[in-house]
Formats: structure tokens, C-alpha cells, sequence
């Protein structure tokens, strides 16, 4: 390829140069733009698609599905923190125009036309790993938000992992107070470092769900049950779901909610159908019979249907702040 210019219509932008399909820009705005392949669009067939990883290393089958749904065109990533890392990675997994990423650095970006015009014309977008408090303090309520819904309605897929997966849902731990432990959350389900968000995107098949990541590495069933007890008792939802995932795993969702996984993991399917017994502020939490679907790779499971097959099905209590399962054994994973 020969050497070409990658920059926006704006003066102040800050353009450099691009050989052998690799190019950075930084906009002053509060951006940085890396690409490699063609910074040329292309327009390719696309089928929609989530990608929900629960991050720690990422798993090549899953860029690949990701890769195969974009047509081949042109997959943007985008983060708030890190590299570029991921443009090689994926660039090499399978037959792409180009892989670009934004590394968002303040909230105007998110109304940079530059920046708007590589979200909105991507055949798929990937949110990498990172603090989701960024997320949504730089994306909530701007055109990239408008932006990447408007991709989820034209079938494009999207994916995410770690604080990536955190805000895919209709709910989203937003770690505003930065992160709470699962017994932090169950002793006391409005700890101030517990704090929710809701309505950053609008994807069809995570409505009504919360997610959660890095999910037994780091024993978080404890505060999922806690977010779903607070979704259920703020009012904000009726019926409560959440979605954990663990690290090096992959939960590949297609249009109709139909899942299936990846990866050495699982991915663990909670639903609340009641109002919590007890879940006020300073007091444990007591939250009976929870249903827990634990999937694997022998399994599936439909979103929309909330029902799997081929994995494991229990029942789970939050009694006075304890954890207990009716598992054999009371294994609460």
C-alpha cells in the first residue's frame, strides 16, 4: 500500500503519516487513532452478533467469529486506557480491511467527527478491558453512544471484555466508587461503592441484563446477587437477569439470543423473579432462591428464552449476608 494521509477535516487535528497500512493520529479533542491494514472504508455484509468475554486473554475463535460477521471490513476498537495491542492481534486473525483504534482520553471526543465517523462506519466494534467509570463518564449520552446503537440496529456485531462487558447490558456495575468485593456487597447492599448505572446502550438482547467478568478468579457471584437484589428493590426492574463470565472465556450470542461459548471457563446465568427479603442500607442481604444456570462448553443457552441445555441448573440463597447453594456439596460456582 502506498503511503497515505489518515486524518479529519478538522485544522487542529494533528495528522501523520501512514506506511504499510500502520498509522497514528491524536486529535486535540482527547483522542489517540492507531490503524493498521487500509484507513480507507470499505462497506461489507455484515450479521449481527455480540461477543461478551470475561476477560484475561482473549480467544482467537472468538475475534475470528467476530472477524467472520464483519464481512471482512473494517473493526474498531475502542478503550480509554492501553495500546493499541489489539490491532496486530486481530489484523492477523483473519481477512480484515483494517482494524482501528480510538483511545478515548476526555468526554469531547465522543462529539469528534473524526471519531464518529470511524464508530459509525465500522463492520464491527470491540470495547477492550479498562475502568467502565471511563466508559461511562466520556460515552453516556453522546453520539458515540447514539453511534454504537445505531450499529447494534444495522446488524453490525459488537463485542466487549472485562470493564468492556461491564457495559453491555441494559444495567451495568459502573464502578464510579471504584470496585466493591462480593462480601462488601452483601453485608451491606447500598455500600457506597456499589453503584449501578442503566440505559448507556440499547441492545436488544441484553435488556433487562447485568454482567460481570473475571467471575470465579475473582469470587464475584456474591455481588451479582447483590446487583440484581438492588435492581429488583430500586424499582428499576421487575424481572431481574445477570450474565457472569469467567476470564479466558467467550459467550458468542447471535440475533435471536441463541448463545453459545468459548474458552476454558463459564458463563453463569442468574435470574431474580422477587423482591429481596431484606436489602436496605447497612444490613446483610437476604435474597432466597435465585436461579442460577451454569453453562459450559457442551452447552447453550437462549437469552431470550432465559433456558439452557447441556450445563447445570441450582438454586442459590443470600441468607443474612451468606452465600449458600443447593448444589451437592453447596458449591456456589
Amino acid at each position: 500500500m502506498n503511503p497515505r494521509k489518515v486524518c479529519s477535516t478538522l485544522a487542529a487535528a494533528l495528522c501523520v503519516l501512514s506506511i504499510n497500512g500502520a498509522a497514528a493520529r491524536s486529535g486535540e479533542s482527547g483522542f489517540d487513532y492507531f490503524v493498521v491494514g487500509d484507513p480507507a472504508d470499505v462497506v461489507t455484509p455484515t450479521a449481527g452478533g455480540l461477543l461478551l468475554a470475561g476477560g484475561g486473554k482473549d480467544i482467537d475463535a472468538a475475534f475470528e467469529w467476530l472477524i467472520k460477521k464483519s464481512g471482512g471490513g473494517d473493526v474498531v476498537v475502542i478503550r480509554a486506557s492501553g495500546t493499541d495491542a489489539y490491532n496486530p492481534y486481530i489484523y492477523g486473525l483473519g481477512k480484515v480491511n483494517s482494524v482501528e483504534t480510538i483511545v478515548f482520553k476526555s468526554r469531547a471526543a465522543s462529539s469528534d467527527p473524526f471519531v464518529l465517523d470511524k464508530i459509525r462506519h465500522a463492520e464491527a466494534l470491540f470495547i477492550a478491558g479498562g475502568d467502565q467509570a471511563n466508559y461511562l463518564k466520556y460515552w453516556q449520552g453522546t453520539p458515540v453512544a447514539a453511534a454504537i446503537n445505531d450499529l447494534a440496529v444495522r446488524h453490525v456485531p459488537i463485542g466487549g471484555t472485562s470493564a468492556g462487558l461491564a457495559i453491555l447490558g441494559e444495567f451495568s456495575f459502573s464502578a464510579r466508587e471504584d470496585t466493591i468485593l462480593s462480601a462488601q456487597a452483601l453485608a451491606d447492599p447500598f455500600d457506597r461503592h456499589l453503584t449501578l448505572d442503566r440505559d448507556f446502550l440499547r441492545l436488544a438482547t441484553m435488556k433487562g441484563i447485568i454482567t460481570d467478568s473475571h467471575f470465579v478468579k475473582r469470587d464475584r457471584m456474591g455481588r451479582l446477587v447483590t446487583f440484581l437484589a438492588r435492581l429488583v428493590e430500586d424499582g428499576w426492574a421487575r424481572r431481574a437477569r445477570a450474565v457472569g463470565i469467567d476470564e479466558q472465556t467467550a459467550l458468542l450470542v447471535e440475533p435471536d439470543g441463541r448463545a453459545s461459548l468459548l474458552g476454558g471457563g463459564a458463563a453463569y446465568f442468574v435470574g431474580a423473579d422477587q423482591k429481596p427479603e431484606i436489602c436496605r442500607a447497612k444490613a446483610p442481604l437476604t435474597y432466597r432462591h435465585l436461579a442460577v444456570y451454569k453453562l459450559n462448553r457442551a452447552g447453550s443457552f437462549d437469552l431470550a428464552k432465559w433456558r439452557g441445555r447441556g450445563g447445570t441448573a441450582y438454586r442459590l440463597s443470600a441468607e443474612a449476608g451468606v452465600l449458600k447453594s443447593r448444589q451437592p456439596g453447596g458449591a456456589i460456582y
